[in-house]
């Protein structure tokens, strides 16, 4: 009762909130959500919709969507890169060194002997299973084959992850368009794949397949023709992201993710480009926690330097954001409407989800092949948050007050046969990986 109470209060003042402007639209012609939803979360949703969009005579409003995993069922910037080690796609560095910033000596001579170097030419990666097997426990876990950590150093842990920022420089001397090349491929094969299929990269069992989730599709779709302007801001490669949003009417201007700088020839760099302040350089910041609100405030509000940091007013705040990860966290907070989580056990997310202290966070379990319920509470006054050191402690609400432990409470049992296989090798990862 106390929730739904807060529901309601909540739902009034984003209507009071919203930009002022004569009602036009008569309530038989307002867009309409359909699919299906959680519990009540598609008429929450359509409260929103209706409160900022034409029903309620607005437009221009924002809604933020992260991708993998929240508008689509496993990761496509995996699938382009599964697809690029098996059609040698990937060039071959002068020196692994080269590639990131927090490379550890161990990685770089696992990686050396494994795949060679040698500028010019292109990584036999389909003949060559020891090299693929380096990249992906590397990308997916952090680590060499042999256990060692592949990345060492010091970053931001709110801004950025070295494992995910290495994808780009992967494909240093590619251009933009081989990249979205190899994006289309690997998505024909990916949405050809039946659900659940699996396949081998070296001694690593992937998913083989991706799926757009057909609720997040009409989701979309309703929040375009109620006049939002919809953007995409993922962790992925923006050129592979691109190719995969255009399917849901979100073009390339409205794609947000790690964006490669690119030579006087056009092509890729191991350099990415920067925010808030912060200069391009090799990964210091990417789309990644923190990183994508600034990304949010620098591109679509045009907030420039530190401040794009910040929490900003609610008129440059989307008004509708939807995560699945402890990555999405920031950027789906913000939202002054709805705050719309997609359940896959991410500990710091689901514990803002839970606690629900703004009485506008939605949870609906995975549309596709959902996770089981978590059996044990989540680690909210304990370990939940991540400080920008990396290490782990209590999260906190606004106020300072500390979140409690919060059950897992929404969720679907998993279908049989259509749970996604676990990556990496047979024995558990050596170290825990981000939140993707």
């Amino acid at each position: 009762m106390r929730q739904h109470l807060a529901w309601l209060l909540a739902a009034a003042a984003a209507l009071a909130a919203a930009p002022t402007a004569p009602t036009t639209a008569h309530p038989a012609d307002c867009p309409r959500l359909h699919g299906s939803w959680y519990g009540g979360n598609r008429a929450r949703l359509q409260q929103v919709i209706d409160a900022y969009g034409t029903c309620s005579g607005h437009t221009g409003a924002v809604a933020a969507f992260d991708w993998d995993n929240t508008v689509t069922r496993n990761d496509v910037t995996d699938a382009t890169l599964s697809w690029a080690l098996r059609h040698d796609r990937l060039p071959r560095p002068a020196r692994w060194k080269d590639t990131s910033a927090w490379l550890t000596d161990a990685a770089d001579r696992a990686l050396t002997a494994a795949c060679g170097t040698g500028a010019g030419t292109s990584l036999p990666t389909s003949a060559r299973p020891r090299c693929t097997d380096e990249i992906v426990e590397i990308r997916d876990n952090g680590t060499t084959m042999s256990g060692a950590p592949a990345f060492a150093g010091h970053w931001n842990h709110r801004r950025t992850v070295p494992q995910y920022a290495w994808v780009s420089p992967l494909f240093a001397g590619r251009t933009p368009a081989d990249l979205a090349s190899y994006a289309r491929a690997a998505r024909r094969e990916a949405l050809a794949a039946p659900v659940g299929a699996t396949r081998a990269l070296g001694t690593h069992t992937v998913p083989a397949y991706v799926r757009y989730y057909d609720p997040q599709r009409a989701l979309i779709d309703t929040l375009h023709r109620a006049g939002f302007r919809v953007y995409v801001v993922s962790a992925g490669v923006e050129p592979v992201t691109e190719v995969w949003s255009r399917a849901v009417g979100v073009d390339a201007a409205h794609t947000l993710a790690i964006r490669p700088v690119l030579d006087r020839r056009g092509r890729i760099t191991v350099r990415t480009e920067g925010c808030g302040g912060v200069p391009d350089g090799r990964g210091t910041v990417i789309p990644y926690i923190d990183g994508k609100r600034c990304l949010l405030d620098e591109q679509v509000y045009g907030v420039r330097g530190a401040r794009a940091w910040q929490r900003q007013p609610r008129e440059r705040r989307p008004a509708l954001a939807a995560g699945d990860a402890d990555t999405d966290v920031t950027f789906v907070g913000d939202a002054t409407g709805a705050h719309l989580v997609i359940n896959r056990n991410k500990p710091e997310l689901m514990c803002r989800a839970y606690d629900d202290a703004d009485g506008r966070w939605l949870v609906n379990p995975m549309f596709l092949a959902p996770l089981p319920r978590r059996p044990a509470p989540y680690p909210c006054a304990t370990t939940a948050y991540t400080a920008p050191d990396g290490t782990h402690g209590p999260l906190r609400r606004p106020d300072g007050s500390v979140v409690p432990d919060q059950p897992d409470t929404v969720y679907r049992p998993a279908l049989t046969g259509t749970s996604a296989p676990r990556r990496g090798r047979s024995a558990p990862p050596p170290s825990p990986r981000p939140p993707r």
